[in-house]
């Protein structure tokens, strides 16, 4: 009896289970009947607008425009004019096999795309005849219009999304596109949006016949967010002009903010090149140029020795540890043997007696050598000496990076004490070992960027803000690079180097760079560069280099300018550099003369020279 009552139980349970179940499943669970729906509805992709790009003044930079997939689902298609379709719409016919074959491969009843990112144009053309292309449809979606073709190197650009990002990108669509590089890729959340959908209803030949239900479940795109840049338009366009048939970087910064002004490189590309049907192969030529490296940002990547504007450096390091005053002299004999085959070589004239503010425009490497030396030497150990001088310059920001908000730079590099310990197993380093270090050369790299940033620090008197390229950035949040990061050294000492860089424009190495009214504070460099050539050390042409602010006692403009091969820093650099200072600050340029000649000029016969070398020896 006991047995008959619990199989009876369990009969009834099981039964009253399964009704449970369904009744959960039919009336209330909307999963199994969106896929008994799915054979009869089609969803397709709303996308909204992809934000815009402004320029700090409010100049439209990058902009949207329509393009159009055709798209096919294959289970529809009937016979057509296979020669029209091709003709019309610029496809061989082995890509348009190819690309029917991989949609019945992927799916009978799904969208596949055929032909991607046509144009308005030929998509207009070719609309009046898409009825007789049954299965085949249009899909409108949005590519980057680069209204005003500057920067590339900093905007970066846009692509499809691939295959395999989809695993990692669960929110996009295979062919949906996708910030890469530059403020597009940093800002890709900000500048997709959401995108919406639209539901269409099919017949049983699974053709469309209509909206679903008269649109009900339909959903509008999130708008997405514009973004304003720190960059001028107008500057950042002068700075690439001067830099045609040249290769470097230029980099402005305003120091009382840390917005990044203008970020040049050379040589660049248009942007528009890297959108359409030939965007593929015109990223493929850009890629592969290994001489020009269009694609290689030098304001961000390059690293480089800084030369002679580094000893404004040494010297405020030197005031600070007060093993210098402002009144120190040395005297220079027009160059001095400190370590084996370094000749230190001067412009001052033999038996010349330079102070600090002197030293630094006459650019005397006899100077910054011995306040170097007593850096190093003046410590219980050459290490701790060493170790101290680059606690100094990490505070510059130096040996590490920035911080700004592009996903792309170098760390360049400061030395310490273990990396001469493995050079010199034995401990038998001291200062005149790296004596290189003194005036910007031996191990010692940087990036322009981080240059103009250390140029910004002493421009503010001993702090800088975190350069960036977004206007309002992180204003409220915690790690915002609105906060001031102070070095080491005393607001004092920076008054005694700047004077002295405002004497290199008034009547030292870069007197060329003076602009009328406008006290411009600056220091030529003249960069050794070497390679490995047979194996041995040989010295290539020279880059000229040229740090500067103004005005100098209301910065409101900070700037690196860095030519490849351009001999000596008054050369190019600074000329350069007081130009874009000019531009900036007084809108117009009233040395023609000198505009002219820079823009006229090349290095193009300096780089297409065959690699030679010439005697090694250390200059300004």
């Amino acid at each position: 009896m006991i047995k008959k009552s619990v199989l009876v139980i369990l009969t009834l349970g099981t039964f009253f289970l399964f009704i449970f179940q369904l009744i959960l499943l039919q009336l209330f669970n909307s999963e199994y009947s969106q896929l008994s729906e799915n054979n009869a509805v089609e969803k397709r992709p709303v996308y909204p607008n992809r934000g815009l790009i402004y320029d700090r003044n409010g100049i439209l930079l990058v902009a949207n425009q329509p393009v159009y997939d055709l798209m096919v689902i294959p289970e529809n298609i009937e016979s057509f004019d296979t020669l029209e379709l091709i003709n019309g719409l610029s496809i061989s016919k082995d890509e348009l096999l190819n690309q029917l074959k991989k949609a019945n491969r992927f799916s009978q009843k799904l969208p596949s795309s055929i032909i991607r990112q046509i144009s308005k144009e030929n998509r207009a053309m070719f609309q009046e005849k898409m009825w007789k292309y049954r299965g085949f449809y249009f899909q409108k979606k949005l590519v980057r219009d680069y209204v005003l073709p500057t920067a590339p190197n900093l905007l970066g650009y846009t692509s499809e999304v691939n295959s395999n990002e989809l695993n990692e990108k669960s929110d996009y669509m295979l062919g949906e596109m996708i910030g890469r590089q530059g403020i597009e890729k940093t800002y890709e959340s900000n500048l997709s949006g959401k995108k919406g959908a639209s539901f269409y209803q099919k017949d049983r030949f699974n053709r469309i016949i209509g909206t679903y239900k008269n649109g009900e479940f339909d959903t509008e795109p999130e708008s997405s967010e514009n973004l304003t840049l720190t960059i001028d338009a107008l500057l950042q366009q002068y700075g690439e002009s001067l830099l045609q048939n040249k290769r470097g970087g230029i980099v402005a910064i305003e120091p009382s903010t840390g917005e990044v002004l203008a970020l040049v490189t050379a040589p660049n590309y248009n942007p528009n090149k890297l959108i359409g049907r030939e965007r593929s192969r015109n990223f493929s030529d850009l890629l592969n140029d290994t001489i020009a490296k269009p694609l290689f940002d030098r304001s961000l990547q390059a690293e480089y020795s800084p030369g002679s504007p580094f000893k404004t450096l040494n010297a405020l390091i030197g005031l600070q540890q007060k093993i210098i005053t402002p009144k120190t002299r040395f005297k220079c004999n027009h160059g001095h043997f400190y370590a084996k085959n370094a000749f230190m070589k001067c412009h001052c004239p033999n038996g010349t007696s330079n102070d600090l503010i002197k030293g630094i425009y006459n650019s005397c490497n006899t100077y910054f050598a011995k306040t170097y030396l007593r850096l190093i030497e003046n410590a219980p150990t050459p290490k701790e000496g060493l170790n101290r001088w680059r606690d100094h310059l990490e505070k510059f920001g130096l040996g590490n990076y920035l911080g700004y908000d592009l996903p792309i730079g170098k760390k360049g590099f400061i030395p310490d004490s273990k990396y001469y310990d493995n050079w010199y197993p034995n401990g038998s380093w001291g200062g005149t070992t790296i004596i290189s270090n003194a005036i910007g050369q031996g191990e010692i790299l940087t990036t322009p960027i981080q240059m103009a940033n250390f140029t910004a620090i002493i421009a503010n008197r001993g702090y800088f803000i975190k350069p960036h390229f977004k206007k309002s950035l992180f204003q409220k949040e915690k790690d915002s690079p609105f906060i001031k990061n102070y070095t080491l050294v005393d607001p004092q000492h920076f008054e005694t180097v700047i004077e002295g860089m405002h004497q290199v424009v008034e009547k030292g190495t870069a007197r060329v760079a003076r602009i009328k009214n406008i006290e411009v504070c600056g220091k030529t460099g003249t960069v050794e560069n070497f390679i490995r050539l047979k194996n041995e050390k040989t010295q290539l042409t020279d880059h000229s280099i040229f740090i500067a602010f103004a005005p100098k006692d209301d910065p409101k403009i900070a700037i690196t300018v860095f030519i490849e091969n351009g001999y000596w820093g008054s050369r190019w650099a600074a000329p350069i550099a007081s130009l874009m200072i000019e531009k900036y600050l007084t809108g117009t340029i009233k040395r023609k003369w000198l505009e002219d000649k820079m823009l006229e000029g090349s290095l193009m016969d300096e780089y297409a020279k065959p690699i030679s070398g010439k005697p090694f020896e250390i200059n300004e």
